[in-house]
């Protein structure tokens, strides 16, 4: 049974869906849009809005808990600067979910995961 499982284990191990988690959280705080199917968009929004939250908050320990988050030091510094103006307002949900049609050909749903 999976009572009280939150996290999607999108068939890997931890520490490759930790590291896949990590890798698609730092590119969509890089970008604001990124493409992947529509089960990692789903795990992956919990983890940006995570980390939108702590630079809202902006303290020394929100930042470091980001840096030790995210792959890219000088994203954390610029993300901390500029999410304050953004997002003051908004009390949650900085992610929209938009399913798109699959050009892989591998026939997995598809969808585009992008900062509002």
């Amino acid at each position: 049974m999976r009572h009280g499982r939150r996290i999607p284990q999108l068939s890997k191990p931890a520490d490759q869906r930790k590291a896949l988690l990590r890798a698609l959280t730092t590119q969509l705080l890089r970008y604001g849009r990124i493409e992947t199917t529509v089960t990692r968009a789903k795990a992956v929004r919990s983890e940006a809005d995570r980390i939108i939250t702590l630079a809202k908050d902006g303290s020394l320990s929100a930042r470091r808990q980001a840096m030790g988050y995210l792959y890219d030091k000088q994203l954390v510094h610029a993300l901390f600067e500029q999410v304050g103006e953004r997002y003051s307002n908004r009390q949650g949900g900085y992610t929209r979910i938009l399913r798109t049609v699959n050009r892989r050909g591998d026939n997995a749903e598809m969808a585009i995961i992008e900062l509002v």
